[in-house]
């Protein structure tokens, strides 16, 4: 709160003072950026963040909910999608659902986290929507704050959204500004200063979280692609001081998290400037103080750093003290040289086969689930300046030649661009759409058939036993099982309706594109 602010007294009356206490909620909407993952399971740095500059006051009784909970009130508390299948919009339940409505009502201060405009939709969760977010806030007699990316919409948009909310703050938030709005980063000091403890924040989930760590800000390439958003959210680099990595994960692990991601930068090989020796202090640390981790991954790697010998000692490292099935996401972007060359990307073929291989002397060996230990991803995107029908061509050419030289492969992920306000991207006009506007899906299609299913029958051949999945989703397939971390690998047992959260092994079916089929172990 800001100082010398008056606390708003309402909301329930303690048991244990007999006075009234200042209530306090975040409402997840969820976020999806390139560089950090907010949508349960994993929980990201802004809720903890709104948790850590709430929970300072020392009035406060701080109460989490997902945009879930509400849609499940506003339906009478029924799902919107029928049984047995599992409904994506309203999954992610916390411990608060059936009073949510009730504690945004009497809150003194709703801190919304929401990402884009527009809602990523995926298996089992559907972003806050900004319309959503509208109808919600009519109903909120409090001060009403909005922290994430969907700060930057409302700032563009304020003839319509004016008024709506007391406060934006577009990346950060903390103790000091809650009621003032930021528009930049707050300095990491301030905000390792706010947090105590995630004890009761992590009491009102509903699932076992991935925690999403945060290494650093800002893109350390010195030339910038043309559609990342990274250099607008801070045109600095700034890493976090490794003390203060470790704090915030050991605070994290005695509040019972045991699911950890290093994903919230651009590159995970390039903290501290490719420090091979700070990178091995953070790893070493994390598992000497969270002895009874379980999943340990990383996300996100610039490939001109991997493919680097620097990048080589850091993948081995990466295999050493992190746990199976972990992946290291790469942007190619595409194939393409006129794209290459239009967008200022610094990704080449022959850039991305050393990377790749880098990866796959260190991961390809599988640990006792039957994952590899790390693999590569790739990133593919179409809709950028330059782009033509060849473009296309070129990426499946490439991606032939991958697969023809041997290589194992996480997951690829094939998207259109998307023009962030401040980026170059933004200001390229194009004469035209350009093709895969039209094409798009059968063009992501094409890449599924011909390279990731036969990709997903290298990397989890049929009769391969996995260890230590659950079931978390019901659709009309049968039912999904996963492990928790990055990108992992779903499997299907057709025809099931299996309770959510029930441990299994499962063998290895058939393939999918996007997924595989697998049945349980008998017995």
């Amino acid at each position: 709160m800001a100082q010398g602010e008056p606390t708003i007294v309402r909301g329930a009356t303690s048991s244990t003072e007999g006075c009234r206490v200042d209530i306090a909620v975040i409402l997840d909407c969820y976020t999806v950026e390139p560089s950090g993952l907010g949508v349960p399971p994993y929980l990201s740095a802004y809720v903890r963040q709104a948790w850590s500059a709430l929970s300072r006051n020392p009035g406060s009784e701080v109460h989490y909910l997902t945009i879930d909970d509400v849609r499940w009130e506003l339906n009478g508390g029924e799902p919107l999608a029928a049984p047995p299948q599992s409904d994506p919009l309203t999954y992610s339940a916390t411990s608060n659902r059936g009073n949510a409505i009730k504690l945004l009502q009497e809150a003194s201060k709703v801190v919304i986290v929401a990402g884009d405009a527009v809602p990523s939709v995926h298996l089992h969760a559907h972003n806050g929507s900004i319309d959503e977010i509208v109808r919600i806030l009519a109903g909120v007699r409090g001060r009403r704050v909005l922290l994430g990316p969907m700060a930057n919409h409302v700032l563009a948009n304020t003839a319509t959204y004016a008024g709506l909310f007391d406060a934006l703050h577009t990346h950060t938030i903390t103790s000091r500004n809650i009621v003032l709005g930021s528009r930049a980063g707050a300095d990491y000091a301030q905000l390792r200063s706010d947090r105590d403890s995630f004890t009761d924040l992590i009491g009102q989930l509903g699932w076992q979280p991935v925690g999403e760590i945060e290494l650093y800000r800002g893109c350390t390439r010195r030339r910038y692609c043309s559609f990342c958003n990274e250099p607008v959210k801070s045109s600095a680099v700034v890493f976090r001081d490794l003390d203060d990595v470790l704090e915030e994960i050991r605070q994290l692990y005695a509040a019972g998290v045991r699911h950890f991601r290093l994903g919230q930068q651009t590159c995970f090989f390039s903290a501290w400037n490719r420090d091979i020796a700070t990178i091995e202090r953070l790893l070493a640390g994390i598992r000497e103080t969270c002895p009874d981790i379980a999943v340990l991954h990383i996300d996100n790697a610039d490939p001109l750093a991997v493919a680097s010998p620097a990048g080589a000692r850091i993948a081995a490292l990466v295999g050493a003290y992190c746990t199976e099935g972990n992946c290291a996401p790469m942007g190619m972007e595409s194939f393409d040289p006129t794209v290459i060359e239009r967008n200022a990307l610094t990704c080449t073929p022959q850039i991305l086969r050393r990377a790749i291989d880098n990866i796959n002397a260190v991961g390809n060996q599988r640990g006792p689930a039957g994952l590899p230990a790390l693999l590569p991803g790739i990133n593919l995107i179409y809709g950028l300046p330059g782009e033509t029908h060849r473009t296309h061509l070129a990426n499946l050419r490439g991606l032939d030649d991958l697969l023809a030289a041997g290589v194992m492969c996480h997951r690829t992920n094939v998207r259109q661009a998307r023009a962030y306000p401040g980026t170059p991207l933004a200001t390229m006009a194009a004469p035209a759409p350009p093709p895969s506007q039209e094409h798009f899906a059968s063009w992501k299609a094409d890449i599924d058939g011909v390279w990731d299913q036969p990709m997903k029958q290298r990397v989890y051949p049929v009769g391969l036993r996995l260890r230590g999945l659950h079931s978390f989703f019901v659709t009309s397939r049968g039912t999904w099982f996963r492990r928790l971390g990055s990108y992992p690998i779903q499997v299907v047992e057709r025809d099931t309706v299996i309770p959510h959260y029930t441990p299994a092994d499962l063998t290895v079916t058939e393939h999918a594109a996007r997924f595989i089929y697998g049945v349980r172990d008998a017995g």
